[in-house]
C-alpha cells in the first residue's frame, strides 16, 4: 500500500510539473523539449528531487512514448509521398548525411568511444527535429513558402532513413558485429520495401480492415496493432520505433486522420514522459565536463545544417533568401537525437550527457536561427529595395497579386516564382487596394 501511494504521488507530481512547464514554454514561444529534459535532470539521480517509486513506470511510459512518436510521424506521410521524396530529394539527403553525420562520428572517435559510439553520435548530429521544425514553420507563417517543400523533403528523407539506421544501430549495440548488422539491415530493407508496396497497392484495404466508426474501437485496434508490430520488430532486431513508423505509413485516408486526432493528446503525454526519462537516466554532474565538446559540435553542425538547406533549396531553383531560410529552419535537433542517444546509453553511457547538452543547445538555437534567417534577409532585402526605389525589395517594373498573408504571386528577387515577403506578414503596411500591387 505504501509503495502504491508513493507511486501515485510521484507520478502525479511529475505529470503536473510537465503540464506547468509545457504551458510556460507555450507562453514564451519555445519548444517544451528542453524543459522536459531539464525536468528529467531535476528528478533523476543526483538531481533536486530524485524519484524512486515511479522510475519503473516512467521507463515503461518512455517506451510507449517512442512508439507513439514514430506512429504519429508515419501517419503524416503516405507511401506515395515517400516515394516522390526519394526520387526528387535523394541528392540532398546524401549531402545531409555526409555533412551532418560526419562531425558526430569524428567527435566520437576523438573522444575514444570506438566505432559503435561513432555510429550512434553520428545519428544524434544527423537527424533534425521534425516536430520542432514543423511548429516553427507554422508559428512563422512559412508553410506556403517556396522553400518549405524542400525543407519537408529533407525531413522525409531523414525520417525514412531511420527505418534503416535504427536496426543497424540496434544490431551493433547488441554486439552482433558487422555480419549481424548486415542481416538486420537486409531485414529492415525487405520490411520497408514490403510495407511501401502494400501501402501503395493496398492502402485502402488495410485502412478498411482497421477502420471503425467507434473511436474507442479504432483507438484500441491501432494502438494494439502498433505495440504488437513494434514488439515483433524488436524481436527481429529491427527496432520497435521502426515497426511503429511502418504501421503509420500503412494507414491512410480518413483512418489516418481519425487516428491522428485521437492519439495526439496521448502521444504528447507519453512523449513528455520519454524526454523526462532520458533526463532521469543522465547524471547532471556529468554534463559540465562535456559542455565544451557539445558547444563545439553544436556550432559545427549548425553550419552544416544551414549548408544542407542552402544546397537543397538551390537545387529547387530558390533564391538566396529562401536558401538561407531553409538552412536556418533545419538546425533544430530533438526527439530522434534523444531516441538514438537513449538506445546507445546502455552500451556507451558517456553519450547520454553529451547528447543531452547538445539537444538542449540546438532545440533552443533552432527556432532562433529560423527567425534570424527570415528577419535578417528580409531587412537586407527591404534596404536594397529602398535603394533601388522599389517596394519592400521587390523587382522593379513587375506586378504582384497578393495571395494571402505574406504571400505574393509573381517572381521573387531572382525571378524564380512566388515569393514570401515578411513586410506584408508583419502588418507594417498594407498592399494597395485592388487585385494587384506594384512590385
Amino acid at each position: 500500500m505504501h509503495d502504491t501511494t508513493a507511486l501515485l504521488v510521484e507520478l502525479g507530481a511529475v505529470i503536473l510539473t510537465l503540464g506547468l512547464i509545457g504551458r510556460l514554454a507555450g507562453r514564451v514561444g519555445l519548444s517544451p523539449i528542453p524543459l522536459y529534459l531539464l525536468a528529467g535532470l531535476a528528478f533523476g539521480q543526483g538531481g533536486l528531487m530524485p524519484l524512486y517509486a515511479s522510475e519503473g513506470f516512467v521507463a515503461a511510459g518512455a517506451e510507449i512514448g517512442v512508439i507513439l512518436l514514430l506512429l504519429m510521424l508515419g501517419l503524416e506521410y503516405s507511401a506515395s509521398d515517400l516515394v516522390t521524396s526519394l526520387r526528387t530529394q535523394y541528392p540532398s539527403g546524401l549531402v545531409d548525411l555526409v555533412l551532418n553525420a560526419t562531425p558526430g562520428a569524428v567527435a566520437a572517435l576523438l573522444l575514444g568511444w570506438g566505432p559503435v559510439g561513432a555510429v550512434a553520435l553520428a545519428g544524434v548530429t544527423w537527424i533534425s527535429s521534425s516536430g520542432v521544425i514543423a511548429k516553427v514553420l507554422t508559428d512563422l507563417g512559412r508553410l506556403g513558402n517556396r522553400e518549405t517543400p524542400v525543407i519537408l523533403g529533407v525531413l522525409v528523407i531523414e525520417d525514412l532513413s531511420m527505418a534503416l539506421y535504427l536496426p543497424l544501430l540496434t544490431a551493433l549495440l547488441a554486439g552482433v558485429g558487422l555480419a549481424g548488422g548486415g542481416v538486420a539491415l537486409a531485414i529492415a530493407l525487405g520490411t520497408v520495401g514490403a510495407v511501401l508496396y502494400a501501402a501503395l497497392r493496398h492502402s485502402r484495404l488495410i485502412s478498411r480492415a482497421v477502420s471503425s466508426d467507434d473511436p474507442e474501437m479504432l483507438l484500441l485496434v491501432v494502438v494494439g496493432l502498433t505495440v504488437l508490430v513494434a514488439g515483433i520488430a524488436q524481436r527481429l532486431q529491427v527496432s520497435a520505433a521502426v515497426g511503429a513508423f511502418l504501421v503509420g505509413i500503412a494507414l491512410s485516408g480518413e483512418v489516418a486522420e481519425g487516428v491522428r486526432r485521437l492519439l495526439s493528446p496521448l502521444r504528447d503525454l507519453f512523449a513528455a514522459v520519454f524526454f523526462v526519462f532520458f533526463g532521469l537516466s543522465t547524471d547532471p554532474a556529468a554534463i559540465p565536463p562535456v559542455l565544451l565538446p557539445a558547444l563545439l559540435l553544436a556550432a559545427v553542425t549548425t553550419a552544416t545544417k544551414i549548408a544542407t538547406g542552402w544546397y537543397a533549396a538551390r537545387r529547387a531553383g530558390i533564391g538566396r533568401r529562401g536558401r538561407l531560410r531553409a538552412g536556418g529552419a533545419l538546425v533544430a535537433r530533438g526527439e530522434f537525437s534523444v531516441v538514438i542517444a537513449g538506445l546507445a546509453a546502455a552500451t556507451e553511457p558517456r553519450i547520454g550527457p553529451l547528447a543531452t547538452a547538445y539537444v538542449l543547445l540546438l532545440v533552443l538555437l533552432g527556432p532562433l536561427t529560423a527567425r534570424w534567417a527570415g528577419s535578417g534577409t528580409a531587412r537586407h532585402g527591404r534596404w536594397r529595395g529602398r535603394l533601388r526605389g522599389g517596394f519592400g525589395g521587390g523587382v522593379r517594373g513587375r506586378r504582384f497579386r497578393v495571395r494571402g498573408r505574406g504571400h505574393t504571386e509573381g517572381p521573387d528577387r531572382n525571378g524564380r516564382g512566388p515569393r514570401y515577403d515578411p513586410w506584408f506578414s508583419r502588418g507594417r503596411c498594407s498592399p494597395p487596394a485592388g487585385p494587384s500591387a506594384p512590385g
